[in-house]
């Protein structure tokens, strides 16, 4: 036995050195705290909670690699060189940093001084200077650190508290502080917070922490007191919600309002601007001008006396009148041998040699024309819709893109709100709302929570619930904002704690009694979960707000996004069939939400649009076959009716919008919404015109000469125009493609191909579907049936003369000649002059802005 007795007395003696030897750190030396020397390093242990112990073992601080080096410079830009802590331990203080980050992020200077607090706690080289272990504790055979002291000095705690007070949480739209800080009041009331050792199973530090601003004088220890930002540094500016003591926010010369009517003349009891009294007076100049100039030339036409060269009488006609007069009257072709451009030459002789050809092979240029359009149109297998509001209306390159491209890469994206808004209605006679917060209500609310708990989205076959999609800053409770926060969303406990008297108790103690501690331990403000009060009157309030913050992934590697959509979309459904129903019976008022609402509700309102957009194509389409042929007459409409040409016209404009769908689609440039509702009209309008123009330009031409030479006349006659307009609007919509709005600048490139396409197939296929057509009217067949021949008896009423219709001889009998009289053409100058002047001067008036309810459907649930 005395072997063993020694052995044991060895044992004993050694295991009370080292403990000796470990808690001497409470005891400090000169040799200990120095300089790139460590107070603890590496992991010893592990809470069973899983949370990190370090060791309490001095040694000196070590070199990392460059790549550890890397990581330690993008969190940690203060440390450099040598490091006290492990890969290791610097991925547990990144993970652990990271979930106060979503709550100070408002304000960079403040994130910047809270993350300077802990990068020095755990890898900085002269970490002994301010860091001595005070307790150990044995985990799993080894010794971990159980308490520490943390010398650090008023001035950064200070700086850091000063910086970060009044950081706004977003989310709970309350100050972050109420989180991070337990709603401290000063800099070492945080400190108290944030040194506490936490329980096993809830958010804190493993160990404890005990902050001290204080150097015993034998002590070679030197007080961490590394640069501290104040929130309002240029460098690391915040907003100014965030830091009002900031000089720019708190200026004692508030800019002037701007005052829009900062130029105006008061005329009597009248208050004009310039602008337009200016208007008014270029209107009242230019009218004269022209009105002066008018009458002096028209008194210069009449005293001119006739030119001797011409006859004094022209030969008549039958009925009284010249051709020549006839002509003008008519309003044909007054100046036969008008002067003509280089331009317009090249053009018409283009077209007379495109006319004849186009006309003796029809096949091939149709076949042609439809196949190239055809083939673009193959980039629809790359259609894409782009629905984001954020991709439709801020351009990539503006400053709100790049500063949420930073926010979003270097931290997290900001969360997915879902909002229940639950509120009591007006008296109609008094028209004052009564407080919701009665005990019936709070229990109501319960009820509804209940039903929000069970909800369960499918995503690919699994079930998505609340827990597994929230925002969980704390633990494993959901960030869930609501009134019932109170009572730890548990209903069991609703009475226990005294009913509506608690949570009017915690409406004003909510940051101070642990009592009125949200399930995921942090306080409420009543001001993120009340609506309708006044000041502080919190019981008065007239709505309860419920707020679900789920988390939000960028590029959405992980289908993250996909599984919050699932559940958002049975939220809505379960807010519109059970919520309200529910709501309306107890005669509250229930408002909802989701973060994809008005995404889906985009959708919805593009997919009702299809039936208009159709039923707008077959308006139209009965509109060209009606049109475009001759007046109709009993015995031969059937042949003389362009039914058959005016569905393949409007085909043909069909095809010009997916050709420039389809050319984009395959460029990787997505589509909008309002492409697909407004570029169809578009393009049918100015499809519509073309096709009028060109057939009844074939119509005028004279029967006795053969086809091609009317084909080719008829482009001579009508091409140059629709070239040069189909062009400038062509340019005016390419000019929109320099706009930085994205929804504007893709529907400008979108709208200047598709009307681009539309020429195109115009004066190709379209005209070589006009050659087919008088092809089948010539050798008299059905128009929609070709292949069914009528007897020749009736050709002779098809082929004879075509009698003008009713809106022809409107034009020529009577427009015309109305509008060539001098006083009517010296009203409608005046006219336009009157109305773009006053555009121009009432433009200043015009709001900018988009108002969302607009773009919505009118019976969509956002409306309410």
């Amino acid at each position: 036995m005395a072997i063993p007795t020694k052995l044991l007395l060895l044992q004993l003696f050694t295991s009370s050195l080292l403990l000796t030897a470990n808690l001497t750190h409470s005891e400090p030396s000169n040799n200990r705290h120095s300089k790139e020397c460590c107070a603890m390093y590496d992991i010893c242990g592990h809470r069973s909670d899983g949370k990190v112990l370090n060791c309490p073992y001095a040694s000196p601080s070590i070199q990392p690699d460059e790549l550890f080096s890397a990581k330690i410079q993008s969190l940690c830009p203060t440390i450099s060189g040598n490091v006290c802590c492990t890969e290791t331990q610097f991925d547990t203080l990144r993970s652990q940093v990271q979930q106060a980050v979503p709550f100070l992020v408002g304000c960079p200077a403040c994130l910047r001084n809270f993350l300077n607090l802990f990068c020095e706690l755990s890898c900085s080289p002269n970490q002994s200077l301010f860091i001595n272990v005070t307790s150990v504790a044995e985990v799993s055979g080894n010794l971990t650190v159980d308490g520490i002291d943390y010398h650090i000095t008023d001035t950064f705690g200070e700086g850091l508290y000063e910086s970060c007070k009044e950081v706004k949480f977003g989310t709970m739209n309350t100050r972050a502080i109420n989180f991070v800080g337990g709603g401290a009041k000063n800099f070492r009331e945080w400190f108290t917070f944030i040194g506490q050792k936490a329980p096993s199973g809830f958010p804190g530090s493993p160990y404890a922490i005990n902050f001290k601003s204080s150097i015993p004088e034998s002590s070679a220890m030197v007080p961490m007191n590394v640069s501290v930002y104040s929130c309002g540094d240029t460098s690391l500016g915040c907003s100014c919600g965030d830091c009002p003591s900031s000089p720019a926010c708190s200026s004692p010369e508030p800019l002037p309002p701007h005052d829009e009517d900062s130029c105006s003349i008061r005329i009597g009891p009248l208050k004009v601007r310039c602008i337009e009294l200016s208007m008014a007076l270029v209107y009242v100049l230019l009218v004269s001008c022209f009105f002066g100039w008018a009458g002096l030339n028209r008194r210069r036409n009449t005293t001119q006396p006739l030119d001797s060269s011409k006859p004094l009488l022209h030969p008549v006609e039958e009925d009284g009148i010249n051709s020549e007069m006839k002509e003008n009257i008519l309003g044909v072709k007054v100046q036969r041998h008008a002067q003509l451009s280089p331009v317009q030459r090249y053009m018409a002789k283009f077209y007379r040699s495109y006319g004849s050809w186009i006309a003796r092979n029809p096949s091939l240029v149709l076949f042609m024309s439809v196949a190239i359009v055809l083939a673009l149109c193959s980039g629809l297998y790359n259609f894409k819709v782009e629905t984001r509001p954020e991709k439709l209306w801020v351009g990539p390159e503006s400053k709100a893109a790049e500063e949420k491209k930073f926010f979003d890469t270097h931290l997290s994206p900001f969360y997915r709100i879902e909002q229940l808004i639950l509120a009591t209605v007006p008296d109609p006679k008094s028209g004052r709302a009564p407080s919701i917060v009665t005990d019936e209500n709070i229990l109501l609310l319960f009820d509804i929570q209940q039903k929000v708990d069970q909800i369960r989205g499918n995503y690919s076959g699994s079930e998505v619930s609340l827990p597994d999609i929230c925002l969980k800053p704390l633990g494993e409770d959901c960030a869930t904002q609501s009134i019932l926060q109170y009572f730890k969303m548990d209903s069991g406990t609703f009475d226990d704690y005294g009913g509506v008297e608690h949570a009017e108790y915690c409406f004003q103690h909510y940051t101070s009694s642990e009592t009125c501690l949200s399930a995921f331990q942090a306080p409420v403000d009543p001001s993120a979960v009340l609506g309708g009060f006044s000041g502080n009157n919190y019981s008065e309030a007239t709505a309860f707000v419920v707020t679900y913050p789920v988390n939000n992934v960028i590029g959405d590697s992980s289908n993250e996004n996909a599984r919050a959509v699932a559940w958002e979309k049975s939220f809505i459904q379960l807010a519109k069939e059970e919520l309200l129903p529910m709501v309306r019976s107890k005669n509250l008022s229930l408002s909802f939400s989701s973060e994809s609402s008005i995404e889906e509700e985009l959708k919805r309102e593009s997919t009702a649009d299809v039936i208009t957009i159709a039923a707008s194509y077959l308006v139209m389409f009965v509109y060209i076959s009606v049109t475009l042929g001759d007046a109709p007459q009993f015995y031969t409409f059937y042949i003389s009716s362009k039914v058959l040409l005016g569905l393949s016209g409007v085909v043909l404009v069909l095809l010009s919008v997916l050709g420039s769908v389809g050319v984009f689609s395959a460029l990787g440039v997505k589509s909008t919404l309002i492409i697909m509702e407004v570029i169809p009209f578009l393009v049918l309008a100015v499809g519509v015109d073309n096709m009028c123009i060109l057939v009844h330009a074939v119509k005028r031409q004279p029967r006795e000469v053969s086809l091609e030479q009317r084909i080719s006349s008829a482009l001579v006659e009508v091409g140059p125009s629709i070239t040069l307009a189909s062009l400038s609007e062509v340019l005016a919509f390419a000019v929109g493609a320099f706009v930085p709005m994205p929804a504007c600048r893709i529907f400008s490139m979108f709208a200047a191909l598709a009307i681009m396409l539309d020429f195109f197939l115009q004066i190709t296929a379209f005209v070589a579907l006009i050659v087919f057509d008088c092809k089948r009217s010539a050798d008299n067949r059905i128009d929609c049936f070709p292949c069914i021949k009528v007897p020749s008896s009736s050709r002779e009423s098809v082929e004879g003369g075509r009698e003008p219709g009713f809106l022809e001889r409107y034009m020529k009998e009577v427009h015309a000649p109305v509008l060539g009289l001098w006083g009517v053409k010296m009203v409608v100058v005046a006219v336009f002059f009157a109305f773009a002047l006053a555009s121009i001067a009432i433009s200043p008036r015009l709001e900018t802005g988009l108002e969302q309810k607009i773009v919505l459907p009118r019976d969509s649930y956002l409306q309410v």
